[in-house]
């Protein structure tokens, strides 16, 4: 399977780094990395990680204005396609069509040749423009995908909220992980509801036990 992973400047570098250390333990999957200028400063500012450390986890790494690259080919044959995190300004230019750069170019060449696009768009709130954009991308094929974290496997590191989204990612790009945990319905018997520590500073937080 071959696999592009574009790389914007959109806050949420985290993502991109654990998805291609994941992407990295299937030996099926071929990935080409596009990052953009403003992706390696919020990579770097974010995690303290450089470009090298992201491209070393990739087989292929392409500049972001090489136009001439190979997934810029609806021939090359790529199965999918996540930009992660996508920001608004590459969000808009997919669904307008202006290839201005290898993101936007290959992107919109997984889009014409009916493939898999998923974009991680990292904004909120959304404004209308947004929301009309992103319903303009759904009805092209596009899947919009926010990195949104579940909650009912107890996250206890920013890590396992990152790969809460992740775990997904992967899931719409048909390379499930085995190994992860999944929703298997609310537990039976009595409910019971776990007791949490917690040190009030203000009255206002203590429950009062009224129902509203």
């Amino acid at each position: 399977m071959r696999v592009v992973i574009g790389v914007t400047g959109a806050s949420g570098a985290i993502y991109p780094l654990r998805l291609l250390k994941r992407l990295a333990r299937q030996p099926d999957v071929e990935v080409h990395l596009v990052l953009s200028r403003a992706g390696e400063k919020t990579l770097f500012l974010e995690t303290g990680h450089l470009a090298a450390d992201l491209k070393s986890l990739a087989h292929y790494t392409w500049p972001l204005e090489d136009i001439g690259a190979p997934i810029a080919s609806g021939s090359f044959g790529i199965d999918g396609m996540v930009v992660a995190p996508c920001s608004i300004h590459t969000m808009s230019a997919i669904a307008y069509g202006i290839s201005s750069n290898l993101i936007v170019r290959a992107a919109d060449v997984v889009l014409k040749e009916r493939r898999r696009l998923i974009l991680m768009v990292r904004e909120t709130p959304f404004h209308l423009g947004h929301l009309r954009t992103m319903t303009a991308l759904s009805e092209m094929g596009a899947i919009i995908a926010p990195p949104i974290p579940g909650f009912y496997n107890r996250p206890e590191t920013v890590e396992d909220l990152v790969d809460s989204s992740v775990d997904r990612i992967l899931d719409l790009l048909g390379l499930p992980d085995p190994s992860i945990r999944r929703w298997q319905g609310a537990p039976k018997g009595p409910r019971q509801v776990p007791k949490l520590d917690r040190t009030p500073t203000d009255p206002d937080t203590e429950d009062s036990g009224d129902e509203e």
